[in-house]
């Protein structure tokens, strides 16, 4: 549980980056299907998702832990 609280930010940036992802793809995407990135849905959504945790990790702040003695 801990976790889950500790990287929260980063998990929303990978959700809301994997539907962003998704959207550049429905929206804008590769007709030839020559771009790497854009002619899959699963392309698209999966470097999405890379791009927007990476992004929201950016802004997370570390916590100290206090348990365990230095």
């Amino acid at each position: 549980m801990y976790y889950l609280q500790k990287y929260m930010l980063t998990i929303i940036g990978i959700l809301m980056g994997a539907i962003a992802g998704f959207a550049y793809y429905y929206f804008v995407g590769c007709a030839s299907g020559t771009c790497s990135i854009t002619s899959s849905p699963i392309n698209s959504t999966l470097y999405g998702a890379l791009l927007g945790g990476l992004l929201f990790n950016m802004f997370q702040k570390d916590k100290k832990d206090i348990s365990s003695p230095k």
